[in-house]
């Protein structure tokens, strides 16, 4: 069973507990004996789960991007509505990447790149990188229906573009200002601004 689905509710348990210790504490001042006393467990139950930290970690990250990513999947395309469509792709992607936890894990992942590269990989991969696969497909469609129109370049890298686009300005002041949330009218306009953007680019003619 993977990481970001634990088998049993002690497991369960003390991934809740390690997440809040991570984000209060980063991974590195992060302790064993932090996350067991958060648990209420003993540590050699802690270890019977995750036998390191670090896969400790990476299954913290794994299941909060496996959370954060189910509304994003529940998205699906239907034909003469791209614009809602990608309204709708903005609007998820910003409730994702603005929520606290979120903001709160991005800052932790960042700070230990350097020397956890593997941890910032897996969040990657889990993250970022899953959020693009589904809005390429989802762009794939519009494009096959001829709504999209991506002009020689792929369906990937228009939903690469379009994503970083999404998430740009308002992550990165929120990040910076942690003791700030954005409003809800705040997140609908700057989604809107971002597909209004987004189709003069890519819209189909005619």
């Amino acid at each position: 069973m993977s990481p970001a689905a634990p088998s049993n509710q002690k497991a369960q348990t003390i991934l809740q507990a390690a997440r809040t210790v991570f984000l209060k504490h980063g991974f590195s001042a992060a302790t064993t004996d932090m996350i067991q006393q958060q648990a209420g467990v003993s540590k050699s139950t802690v270890y019977a789960h995750y036998p390191t930290k670090e896969k400790l970690f990476i299954a913290v990250v794994e299941a909060e991007c496996e959370s954060f990513l189910a509304g994003m999947q529940r998205i699906e395309f239907h034909p003469q509505n791209v614009e809602a469509l990608l309204q709708q792709v903005a609007e998820t992607y910003l409730d994702i990447v603005l929520s606290p936890i979120a903001l709160a894990q991005y800052r932790v992942l960042v700070a230990e790149a350097t020397k956890f590269p593997e941890l910032a990989h897996r969040f990657y991969q889990a993250g970022p990188l899953a959020m693009i696969r589904h809005a390429t497909e989802l762009m794939s469609k519009a494009a096959e229906a001829g709504e999209l129109d991506f002009g020689g370049l792929s369906a990937e890298t228009a939903a690469t573009a379009f994503a970083n686009l999404v998430r740009s300005e308002l992550q990165q002041h929120y990040l910076l200002h942690p003791e700030a949330r954005p409003s809800r009218a705040q997140v609908e306009q700057w989604a809107e601004t971002c597909v209004v953007i987004f189709l003069r680019a890519f819209a189909a003619n005619g």
